[in-house]
């Protein structure tokens, strides 16, 4: 489904069996399965490459998973874990038992209107990071273009860049007079500075960034698309969006267990795609060891992954 868009990638977590479309033929036999199977510690990391995140105690979850679907505490919608429409978690999932994660800059996820919501994986990041995840439903967006100079967009295409590039495109948009030394990039905009090799280019704009007390040149923030890959042309091509810096990742494969066929692997879906920018972001940009600080983001998309698994396995399909 996509790639930092949604979910076909979706994963049907509040629907009333916790299976995909493909195994609807099985349905009474599956959601047997899903009640007596507990999700078991696998043998490999291949088994589950999802193994080795730092995730809280998924206890509540299971608890949740027992004793089936429960009232949204806000609009008493009959949901599973939590209510895809009130971004909260149900009564049987106590807030607290939550993990919270914070993250280094706000992240806009544009949901398509036709994405079905309870399919979606973009609810995961505002349930997990309430305080910097804002999910808009198209078209109703913010105007951009005042900010362009803080802020990207994940999207594949062949202008996209990779996360460790960040900084040595976004000069372009540095107006004049961002940086504070005078000997670095006040006098003028960056682009029209004496000629530099691409590395040594990059290199100058970042030290300008660290060491200057003005934020105004760091990326603030990054949007995300969430829908199928043939409704994203509506929204890209929409003139808020043009114009904005695009980022594509390349070298994570998903672990989505409705994985769109004939699309590549490297399609996440779009809690996925916010996980892995962020570690890259902070390995890459911000330039510290990664020690699992946005791995509870994973934090429901991991314990499905997981029931979904086994559901398989009882089924005979693995």
């Amino acid at each position: 489904m996509c790639w930092g868009f949604g979910d076909q990638l979706t994963m049907s977590l509040n629907s009333p069996t916790l299976v995909n479309e493909e195994n609807s033929q099985e349905p009474r036999r599956n959601s047997e399965c899903l009640k007596s199977v507990e999700p078991q510690a696998p043998s490999s990391f291949q088994d589950n490459p999802l193994q080795q995140l730092q995730l809280a105690s998924q206890e509540v979850l299971e608890k949740a998973k027992k004793s089936g679907r429960s009232k949204c505490p806000r609009c008493s919608s009959s949901r599973m874990f939590y209510c895809y429409t009130c971004f909260v978690p149900v009564e049987t999932v106590p807030t607290k038992e939550i993990p919270t994660v914070k993250l280094p800059l706000k992240i806009d996820i544009i949901k398509h209107p036709n994405e079905t919501d309870g399919k979606s994986t973009a609810v995961h990041a505002k349930l997990l990071a309430p305080d910097d995840v804002t999910i808009y439903k198209y078209p109703c967006i913010p105007e951009y273009e005042e900010k362009r100079h803080e802020i990207a967009l994940i999207f594949p295409g062949p202008n996209s860049i990779s996360v460790k590039d960040i900084a040595f495109h976004l000069q372009k948009y540095v107006k004049k007079g961002t940086c504070a030394n005078d000997n670095d990039c006040s006098r003028e905009p960056f682009l029209k500075q004496a000629k530099l090799e691409p590395k040594e280019e990059g290199k100058n704009l970042n030290e300008c960034i660290s060491t200057n007390g003005n934020e105004g040149t760091r990326l603030k923030k990054i949007i995300f698309i969430d829908s199928t890959w043939n409704q994203t042309n509506k929204i890209i091509t929409d003139e808020r969006l043009q114009g904005l810096l695009q980022i594509e990742l390349k070298t994570r494969k998903t672990c989505f267990w409705r994985h769109q066929k004939g699309k590549p692997d490297t399609y996440l879906s779009t809690i996925e795609a916010i996980y892995y920018f962020l570690v890259d972001y902070h390995q890459e940009i911000l330039k510290e060891n990664y020690k699992g600080q946005y791995d509870n983001l994973l934090f429901f998309f991991s314990f499905m992954y997981t029931l979904i698994k086994n559901a398989k396995c009882c089924a005979g399909k693995e």
